[in-house]
Parts: C-alpha cells; structure tokens; sequence
C-alpha cells in the first residue's frame, strides 16, 4: 500500500471521493453555522478551517494508516489550535480570541481535518486547564503550560485508575509529603490518552486511600525515575496512545505541586465543568463532520435511476439527524456563551452557587452530545452503505470515536448519577 494513501482498497468513485474533500465539507457545515454564529466566531471558525485547508494539501496529508497525528502538534501549536480555552497571557501569548465558543470553533474545524488528532488535542487540552489554573507563577509550571499551548509537547490527565474508574474520588494512589515539601506517589492509573507520548501529567493521588478530603494534584515530568508506561490497545482509535502508568516512589518536588493533600478535590471537581462541556462540543463535532460526509454522499450516489437522498428513507432520515444536530450545537453554543461570560465577570473563580448550578448542566449537555453523536454517526455512516463503513473516508473514525466520547468524562450512567443528583438538591432547596 502506498505510504500516503488513506485506503488500500478505492470503494468510493472519483467523482465523490473529490466532492468529499476537507474544502466542501467545511462550506457545508459552514452554510448551516453561519446563521447562529456572530461575526467574531465565524471568522475565527473560518481562519482555523482555512489553516487545516493548507496543511492538509501543503503536507499532502491523506489521514492514512500510516500517519503519525502526533508529528502536526507543533504546527498547531504555532498556530494556537491545540487550545483557546484561555488568552494564556502568563505565558506570553495573549490570545485576541479565547474561551469555551473560541473552542467549540477550534474543534470544529479540528475534528472535520482529522477526528483522531481532535481527540489527541482534547487531552492535552484538560491537561493544560489545571496548570493554567494554580501556576502561581512558578517557572517551571509556566514552562509545561508554554510547552503544551503551543504543541511543542503533549500531555495527560491521570485520575483514573484499574480499580477506580468512575469514581474519581476514591482514589488508592497515594502521595506521601516529606519534609522538604516534596510529595512520593505510589499506585496506578489508566486509559490515559497521549500518555506514552506525553512529556507532561497532571495527576491526583490521595494521602489515605479511598479518602477524597484528602487528594492532592501533582505536575508530572515523565521522564522522571518512578514513571513506567504502557500503550493500551484501543482499536477504535488506532493513531492515539493510550496508557496505563505505574508511579514507583516517584517524587514530585515541592514547586511541582498544584494542589497539596485537601486541595486535589476541589481543584478535581473545578474543572468539571470545562472538561464535559469540551467532550460535549467534541460530540457535536463529530456529529457535522459525519453528516457533512452523509449529505455529499447521499446528493450525489445514484440507484434505481436516482440520487439516493430523494428516496425517503434516506432523505427524511438525514433530515431528522441534521435537525437533531442542529438543535443541539445551538443550545451547547449558548451554554459555552454564558460559562465565558460567568468566567470573565468572576476572573476565573466561579461562586459555589453558580458552579454546582453548572454542573448537572453540562452532564446533561455531555450526556446528550454522546448519545446524539453516538446515533448520528452510526446512522450517517449506514446511509452510505458499504461507502460508510470502508477505509475511504473519515466515517469510521467518527463511527468508533462518537462511541468513546460516551465513556470517556464520565459515562453515560454516571452522568445520569449526577443529574439525579441535581434533581435531589434543588428540591432540598425549595
């Protein structure tokens, strides 16, 4: 098979194949967008578009088999398309554009270039998130959020471990502080992703085991003697590392703490929020960049003397899923607008009120952006028939991904944990 080929077998015709190109996809999506998108976010949705447009035809990137997604993290990086969550003034960058919308825009144009390599920066991403948070100017900690901003390093977040999966806050792994400040971790976590890559972790371990009050949050370098790590095979996302990590009396000095033993928990449940809404965004990522694959497809495959999409059962079916779609990226739109708005009137510290409000609300959002992602992706790539399920295209990377973004944060079940919860609490409040 040729090194820069994304299939080994050519199913789909020329013809479709070069209507499906990255440029139309992006035209589509945009058509449907442009209506409930303000003049800032559209543009920066189109510059970020423009980029990949480029990148893909100057590198001659085909999304094959044999591409490494890890190789683009510093061009990105350069661009700042492996963040916009903050303006990263510490560090000298000072985004014009910046916040949750500016991501949904990022990831939205990410996801439709390539579905493995969104979801490689998603990790990165909440890696980045808690460091931003608690610098407190510290050079080496500006120095790791420098390096993964700007993609000359990848990073992870390890809370989960073999024995502790949903329940984050149990944990077993243990940080023992010693006199000088300096923490030593022992235990175990797992599916990490971008962990064997990684240079950097940020991670949770607790000063008693299965004590939540007592976590602390740590910055790892994993280059340090302690760290082990080995890739998980998840075939569903062949081109991402995913590890499981053995901390062996691995020190963490002093200024590399985030949070000492009482503050792991709260800097966890911080950064809840973000991190649901970011897999929400993803889901409905991937629910355009399916669809825009489906709607091309089905406009232009022909059977029985006629293009599939004036059949009913093809045309009225991709009409439910684009308005379910769109339904969808307007209400999660709306919700990232009120969360930058919230985060810049309380410079970053959201009061409890506002955030445990928050909270079930993007559980719910994650909880329905999986479930849609999850249907439309399947659906789409069913339209299209044996097209859908092949190497010639991108559907089954959506196809397999829209079913992890259901697992990963949290899953469907305990999202619905949580909401119950939040049931339970405003009717203590009445």
């Amino acid at each position: 098979m040729n090194e820069n080929k994304r299939y080994e077998t050519q199913v789909i015709n020329d013809e479709i194949l070069e209507k499906l190109s990255l440029e139309n996809r992006y035209k589509l999506i945009n058509d449907n967008l442009r209506t409930v998108l303000n003049d800032a976010q559209f543009a920066f949705l189109k510059q970020a578009q423009d980029f990949c447009v480029n990148y893909e035809r100057e590198n001659n990137i085909t999304h094959g088999p044999n591409e490494d997604v890890y190789d683009w993290y510093p061009d990105f990086g350069k661009e700042g398309y492996i963040t916009r969550q903050h303006s990263f003034e510490c560090i000298d960058l000072n985004y014009e554009e910046y916040g949750m919308v500016i991501d949904f825009m990022r990831m939205l144009a990410i996801d439709s270039f390539d579905p493995q390599f969104a979801m490689g920066t998603g990790a990165t991403d909440i890696c980045v998130n808690p460091i931003n948070a608690h610098h407190d100017n510290v050079s080496i900690r500006l120095k790791a959020l420098k390096e993964l901003v700007t993609g000359k390093e990848t990073g992870c977040l390890l809370i989960t471990e073999p024995e502790r999966g949903s329940d984050a806050v149990h944990q077993l792994t243990l940080c023992e502080e010693q006199e000088d400040g300096s923490f030593i971790l022992n235990g175990e976590k797992i599916f990490n992703t971008n962990a064997p890559k990684a240079k950097w972790a940020v991670a949770y371990a607790t000063a008693e085991k299965g004590n939540g009050n007592v976590m602390g949050q740590f910055l790892i370098n994993t280059s340090w003697e302690g760290w082990s790590c080995q890739r998980i095979g998840i075939p569903w996302v062949p081109k991402l590392y995913i590890g499981r990590e053995v901390l062996q009396n691995l020190r963490i000095p002093k200024e590399y703490v985030l949070g000492g033993v009482g503050k792991g928990r709260e800097h966890l449940f911080e950064g809840l929020i973000p991190e649901r809404i970011a897999i929400a965004v993803r889901c409905i990522s991937e629910c355009w960049g399916a669809l825009s694959h489906a709607i091309i497809y089905a406009n232009m495959r022909r059977q029985f003397d006629k293009e599939i999409l004036l059949f009913q059962g093809v045309g009225f079916s991709l009409a439910d899923l684009w308005a379910k779609t769109t339904a969808l990226s307007v209400s999660v739109l709306k919700f990232a607008e009120i969360y930058d708005e919230k985060f810049e009137k309380y410079e970053g510290n959201l009061p409890d009120h506002i955030s445990r409000s928050m909270v079930p609300l993007a559980s719910q959002y994650k909880y329905n952006c999986a479930n849609l992602s999850k249907k439309v992706c399947y659906e789409a790539a069913n339209l299209m028939g044996g097209a859908g399920v092949c190497d010639n295209t991108l559907m089954y990377d959506y196809m397999n991904i829209s079913r992890i973004l259901e697992v990963i944060g949290g899953t469907k079940h305990i999202q619905q944990l949580i909401m119950s919860r939040g049931l339970r609490n405003m009717f203590k409040n009445l």
